[in-house]
């Protein structure tokens, strides 16, 4: 964990992004390290958990943290929360709230509100289209022999 907050600090303090940093650890080894660069890359899905998960998957070679932990300098945001359970980790830690992040300006407050929404009643309007077409290509992943299934 304190290399996570190392890298929150050094890493903001660098002019990369946010405060925010994590690790992965495997076998009690820290295999990959990340670090916020939203403002840096001009890119809002590189939080520190993505980027850590990215780089962590690389090393294993898989689209999976199986048998691995993330620490993170902050309770994960819901893209990163979806993110982490994606990837399967065995467990996650983390140091600061979703309160104190809020309390220095990064409120997600808001997208875990719109989620318990009805999808008509959400700030960012959402029309479904072309769903028939759309079908085919479920249909192809079914009938796909060799597909690796995550």
């Amino acid at each position: 964990m304190r290399e996570a907050i190392r890298l929150s600090l050094e890493k903001m303090q660098a002019g990369y992004g946010g405060p925010f940093g994590a690790v992965v650890v495997k076998d009690g080894q820290i295999i990959a390290r990340g670090f916020n660069q939203v403002t840096s890359t001009n890119d809002p899905t590189c939080h520190a958990e993505i980027d850590v998960i990215r780089k962590a998957c690389q090393v294993l070679g898989s689209h999976q943290l199986d048998g691995c932990d993330l620490y993170t300098s902050c309770e994960p945001c819901p893209m990163c929360l979806g993110a982490i359970y994606w990837a399967r980790p065995a467990r996650v830690f983390y140091a600061n709230t979703k309160a104190d992040a809020a309390a220095v300006g990064f409120d997600d407050q808001f997208i875990y509100d719109e989620i318990e929404k009805p999808l008509n009643q959400r700030r960012l309007p959402m029309q479904q289209l072309l769903r028939d077409e759309a079908l085919g290509s479920f249909r192809a992943w079914q009938e796909h022999e060799s597909k690796t299934h995550y």
